[in-house]
């Protein structure tokens, strides 16, 4: 990263010196000679530090402080002081100011310094651009029929101020769903703020939605808005949803009814604006119906429901899927791959993908990494996406296809709901046992089956 840096002192001498020590060390600079070109400089081109003798004819460094204060914000300001001015640089501090360095230097002080303040610059910037890219809403990839669906209803829903609540697999894509319809609505200037109820400690969890007045609990040292709060008039998505203790669903529902929060510890209310937005992989109905979560909180956020289909359901999917994550990973890794040869797609469109899009995402994140070419080959697929049975990736807008993928996939669900006993499950469908395996596409069962 260039690090520019604007040297200012009115004796040339000792500004020539400093910006040839600067230029030896790699940076680049520019010179002026008092603080009003310095900040006429600075308003006709960007720098990243400027360097500033505090004595100086026409406007001093604390006035050329003050300039760049306004009119370039962005440009760090390090003062050279001596020591009989040492109370105005530690006052410039104060203004502003990075840091001063007080004559007599050495170079390797001021070298130092400077290296420190262009690592911390290359920092804030690097954050800066992530937290772009993860702000930046990524597309829903699918031209299915289910997808078409599920993005007419995104549409229809977005600038509503009704709650929705996203169901699906893990790893098919709800949190793409939900920063879809923050992104389409009149909500998307407003913060998108997402939550991971599996991921926060329970005693947290609490405190970190509603927010805590100080003294509230041990290590309460001082009040904190809660997250619930903090999101203004924007979106807060509620990840994993069904893990939420049931104390505290009770206390959500209260706010979503009332569009108030009470912080832990207050007696105080207040509002809440936010829109709601939540997801789970678990059956909410039949969660409520086992007293493991709130029926009425579940109907007060399914207003709008909306399901994410498996990847295996709409398989016609895999392609366009594979192509932007080829895209995305071959970019961020600048790597020259620009497609997939026609065996390892049909590897792909063959794969089960039990773990969805998520699961595709890392496969092509894996094959891009070690793609010798300029093509992704069926060798550079993970070893269960190369043990996978090929098959045409058009054809899985085939009806006859389509019916025995939903029958797979209905087989799939029965036998999870026997806990994996497929004679069982063969039974409940009205199967024999062969038949069973026969539409799985699997080889007969061991004893264990029984």
């Amino acid at each position: 990263m260039t690090f520019r840096i604007l040297v200012v002192d009115d004796e040339p001498t000792i500004r020539a010196e400093l910006e040839e020590v600067l230029q030896e060390a790699g940076f680049v600079t520019h010179g002026a000679g008092d603080g009003r070109t310095a900040a006429e400089l600075a308003q006709q081109q960007s720098f990243d530090l400027c360097l500033s003798d505090i004595r100086m004819p026409v406007a001093t460094g604390i006035e050329l402080l003050e300039r760049l204060a306004a009119t370039s914000p962005e440009t760090m300001v390090m003062l050279m002081t001596a020591h009989a001015e040492l109370d105005t640089a530690i006052a410039a501090l104060r203004l502003g100011a990075v840091d001063y360095l007080q004559k007599p230097f050495r170079h390797e002080e001021l070298i130092a310094k400077v290296g420190r303040l262009a690592e911390h610059r290359r920092l804030v910037l690097e954050n800066r651009n992530l937290r772009r890219t993860l702000d930046a809403p990524r597309p829903l990839v699918g031209g299915s029929p289910a997808m078409q669906r599920v993005l007419a209803t995104v549409d229809r829903v977005a600038s509503l101020p009704s709650h929705v609540l996203i169901t699906g697999e893990s790893g098919t894509g709800k949190d793409l769903v939900a920063r879809a319809i923050h992104a389409r609505g009149s909500r998307s200037k407003a913060p998108f703020v997402p939550i991971n109820c599996a991921a926060i400690p329970e005693p947290l969890l609490e405190s970190e939605l509603f927010g805590h007045v100080k003294g509230a609990f041990t290590g309460a040292v001082e009040h904190k808005e809660g997250l619930l709060r903090t999101a203004g008039d924007g979106t807060v998505f509620f990840d994993e949803l069904g893990d939420m203790p049931l104390a505290l669903q009770a206390k959500l529902l209260r706010a979503l009814e009332s569009r108030e929060i009470q912080p832990v510890g207050s007696t105080r209310r207040v509002q809440m604006q936010a829109r709601v937005v939540a997801a789970t992989h678990r059956d909410l109905r039949a969660e409520a119906q086992a007293g493991r979560f709130r029926e009425d909180l579940y109907y007060r956020l399914a207003v709008v429901e909306i399901h994410v289909p498996p990847l295996r359901e709409r398989r016609e999917d895999i392609t366009a899927l594979v192509g932007h994550f080829v895209e995305r990973y071959a970019r961020e890794f600048g790597r020259p791959v620009h497609g997939v040869a026609p065996e390892a797609l049909r590897l792909l469109a063959g794969h089960d993908w039990r773990g969805n899009v998520r699961e595709l995402s890392n496969a092509i994140e894996r094959a891009v990494i070690f793609a010798n070419g300029e093509q992704i080959g069926a060798l550079d697929l993970p070893e269960p996406v190369q043990a996978a049975a090929p098959r045409d990736p058009e054809s899985a807008v085939d009806l006859r296809l389509a019916v025995a993928d939903f029958e797979r996939a209905h087989i799939l669900r029965v036998i999870e709901q026997c806990d994996g006993n497929k004679r069982r499950a063969a039974k409940l469908l009205g199967l024999g046992v062969t038949s069973l395996y026969r539409k799985l596409g699997a080889p007969i069962a061991d004893a264990d089956d029984s």
